[in-house]
């Protein structure tokens, strides 16, 4: 007689997984408004860092597992995404601030186009590093899922900059900084995350194409391609334009990520 043992049925696990993403979204949002309660009652300031942490991770870290529950192709531990996240998102704002600055005092100004070019480079050092000194570089679909950690990485800590300057501006009033942590966290998966992650992996298919010309000149265009969306993000005045820009963005990663599901569970030979 054989026994099944509990919680060892891949397609549970799937399902799992598939999933994970809800529950993290609802116990965030609980704690988010349990401390903006516990502010708005008190009025302790030493809640407002914990406050602005908390609207600042929810949606970016919620939707890093969605993506990884996407494709069960993928095989990154979580703390290689939380790694990811943390070294790519502060060297990359580290170095895109000491290159806008720079750029700045070189040039007199820093225009729009400057900023989409430093700040998609610079998100990129961390994937580099994964994709030449580790071995996830071996699946093509974990550079879409380190890029969108790393991307993700890097929009909280520009949120939390930004929702700290506003805070200050606004003498404390916590209204404009609930407003933007909102605006910038529903947004977040269609700017840092969808571009990183899409260049990203097009490094990684490349890598997997042995380099040659025409997976070359895909990683180009697709670079190119970010830092056209990045900078017409960063130029846009109004909400339409945030909303169809961020639609292309996110529409973009998501058909990525749905072409590296079917390549994963496509029949072994199949082209």
């Amino acid at each position: 007689m054989t026994t099944q043992r509990y919680g060892t049925d891949p397609s549970s696990r799937t399902r799992a997984r598939r999933w994970a993403w809800l529950p993290v979204l609802v116990v965030g949002f609980g704690l988010f408004t349990a401390v903006q309660q516990a502010l708005v009652i008190t009025g302790n300031p030493t809640l407002v860092p914990s406050l602005l942490v908390l609207g600042a991770l929810l949606v970016p870290v919620t939707f890093v597992i969605y993506i990884d529950g996407r494709n069960p192709a993928y095989d990154l531990p979580l703390s290689v995404l939380l790694s990811c996240a943390l070294l790519g998102g502060v060297l990359g704002a580290a170095v895109a601030s000491v290159l806008e600055f720079d750029t700045m005092r070189r040039l007199g100004a820093l225009p729009t186009v400057y900023i989409g070019l430093i700040e998609e480079t610079a998100k990129l050092l961390v994937p580099i590093v994964m994709l030449i000194f580790t071995r996830y570089r071996r699946n093509p679909a974990d550079g879409l899922l380190i890029g969108v950690a790393v991307g993700m990485g890097f929009a909280v800590l520009e949120t939390l900059g930004y929702g700290f300057v506003t805070l200050l501006a606004s003498g404390g009033d916590l209204t404009d900084a609930e407003g933007l942590l909102l605006l910038r966290g529903i947004l977040s998966p269609a700017g840092h995350a969808a571009w990183t992650g899409l260049t990203a992996a097009a490094l990684w298919w490349a890598h997997a194409q042995r380099w040659r010309p025409r997976a070359l000149a895909a990683v180009i265009g697709t670079f190119l391609l970010v830092v056209v969306l990045h900078t017409l993000w960063d130029a846009a005045g109004a909400w339409y334009g945030y909303l169809i820009i961020g639609f292309i963005s996110l529409a973009l990663l998501l058909r990525q990520t749905h072409r590296d599901v079917l390549i994963a569970t496509a029949p072994a030979g199949a082209s």
